[in-house]
């Protein structure tokens, strides 16, 4: 995509569908046989348990994760969570259930409290104003009140330090918990969120998976390490990263290779401008206007970062591991350059990718010519059955019986039928892109047939899925949100950046 950097080269009806009208999906009559399905991925992993925000009362983000300038020693350094101020009650609680295995001073931490929510998933609750009030070896439900918000330990005002380890590395709160349905910004409310319950056969629910680690060969990051960022350029990677939701820290580690965040911007010798070195071709297909002001200007600071985070989730970097290497290489087609980025990116923090593990390819549908769309009476107990739910509560990562999110939903429906789609929307999406389905337009909908959309994940990640339940009324059946539950909603287009509607093959569960 692009030239030289400073130290490098450049760089997704009503209640019960009668029968009769399912008949139309096969025109009437029954399909001929299913034809095994092409298979993808493997199982996502999930912790169980109800999560919900750490404090009892409203609160503010004062510090974010990630290489910051520590604010009582002066040096930068690693901050292994987020930092939050009550602005209401000051109780702090236990954000999921667990055991606790840390209770009381720890260093810089002051008082604090570890609890273990099992599946390799720990947090931590920091700087609380007096000895917790929980013990180790205590069970704890989500809402359980481990302190009070204080200042202990090395601190230079009263807030919670709050962390969340996986299998002992710490990762960005702030998207992991927005996995589990918990927005840490102040304004959720304070009920607890449920989340999964165990999956199903060899399913499991779940997004989020770590940072993939680097490989060999690097090339700058053996001799040059990661530069201090300058707190206007970590800014800008957050908030390019909040909309376009990846791991801020690959951001930072790319603007280190191009441009050491912005200190050396000069036009490189193949073309390339700005702080994150696009190519002008390049820019005009994926450049956003990032601060603003109406236009999108490839030398302008914040406009660069977010059309770099625009260029890599668009590219797959929530797609697996496999992913996030693939949409850097596409930055810079380089073995290298996939390296030094993931190695900067760790020095940086690490994170979580908000994506599924599973990687199903991109494809185009449509690809054995002998697959028919799935026959009536297979799309007939679908349908019903995903209709019989009505009235379940949404719950992230819920595959049933007590409720489900969009991706269960869809999941469980088409089980009953044999079909073994991935667990995530987005996976199914590219599962049936992969030759399982057929890509259809807008107004040529039938009962029946999938539609998927942005939403929580960011403009670039499929992030919902609808089952198609009345196309004269434009509503479907589907797992819509924690408020609504399970029912019978409209669907459209407006305002969505993906909206792609897909009709599911006459296909066998894959081998």
């Amino acid at each position: 995509m692009k030239s030289a950097g400073w130290i490098g080269m450049a760089l997704v009806a009503v209640l019960v569908m009668p029968l009769v009208a399912v008949a139309l999906i096969a025109g009437g009559a029954i399909a001929p046989a299913a034809i095994a399905s092409t298979s993808c991925g493997g199982p996502v992993a999930v912790t169980a348990g109800a999560w919900r925000p750490p404090m009892t009362g409203t609160h503010r983000i004062t510090s974010t994760f990630g290489m910051r300038l520590h604010p009582t020693q002066n040096v930068h350094k690693m901050h292994a969570g987020i930092d939050l101020v009550a602005t209401g009650s000051k109780t702090i609680v236990a954000a999921a259930g667990g055991t606790v295995t840390e209770a009381g001073w720890r260093g810089g931490y002051g008082n604090q409290v570890l609890i273990d929510h099992g599946g390799g998933i720990q947090t931590r609750y920091g700087h609380l104003a007096r000895t917790p009030s929980v013990a180790v070896g205590q069970s704890v439900q989500a809402g359980t009140p481990v302190g009070v918000e204080g200042a202990t330990g090395d601190v230079s005002g009263a807030h919670l330090h709050f962390e969340v380890r996986q299998n002992g590395q710490a990762i960005d709160p702030k998207p992991w918990m927005a996995a589990q349905g918990v927005v840490l910004d102040g304004r959720q409310p304070v009920e607890t969120v449920a989340a999964p319950p165990p999956a199903v056969d060899d399913a499991s629910a779940g997004i989020g998976f770590p940072l993939p680690a680097p490989g060999t060969p690097v090339k700058h990051s053996s001799h040059t390490p990661a530069a201090p960022i300058p707190e206007n350029m970590r800014q800008l990677y957050v908030a390019a990263t909040d909309k376009y939701v990846m791991p801020w820290t690959v951001l930072a580690a790319v603007g280190m290779i191009e441009t050491r965040h912005g200190a050396l911007t000069s036009v490189s010798s193949a073309g390339a401008q700005g702080p994150m070195q696009f190519m002008p071709a390049t820019f005009a297909k994926y450049g956003v206007d990032g601060d603003g002001d109406g236009r999108a200007d490839i030398t302008n600071t914040a406009d660069s970062i977010y059309s770099a985070a625009n260029y890599l989730t668009a590219s797959g970097v929530s797609k697996g591991e496999q992913g996030v290497r693939d949409a850097i290489f596409a930055y810079n087609h380089a073995d290298w350059y996939v390296n030094d980025v993931l190695t900067y990116a760790h020095a940086y923090g690490g994170g979580t990718v908000m994506g599924s593990v599973e990687n199903c390819g991109d494809g185009s549908g449509n690809g054995d010519p002998s697959l028919s769309p799935l026959a009536g009476p297979r799309a007939a107990i679908v349908l019903t059955w995903a209709n019989a739910q009505a009235g379940k509560p949404y719950i992230f990562g819920g595959t049933g019986p007590a409720g489900f999110d969009c991706s269960g939903l869809v999941q469980m429906a088409f089980k009953q039928i044999g079909i073994n789609m991935p667990r995530t929307a987005g996976t199914q999406r590219d599962w049936l892109a992969q030759g399982n389905g057929f890509r259809v337009e807008p107004g040529q909908e039938r009962p029946g047939d999938l539609i998927f959309w942005d939403s929580y994940l960011g403009p670039n990640q499929v992030g919902h899925v609808v089952i198609v339940n009345d196309p004269a009324t434009q509503t479907t059946i589907d797992a819509r949100s924690t408020k609504t539950g399970v029912g019978n909603f409209p669907y459209s287009s407006t305002g969505k950046n993906i909206y792609e509607i897909w009709r599911v093959g006459n296909v066998d569960a894959p081998a």
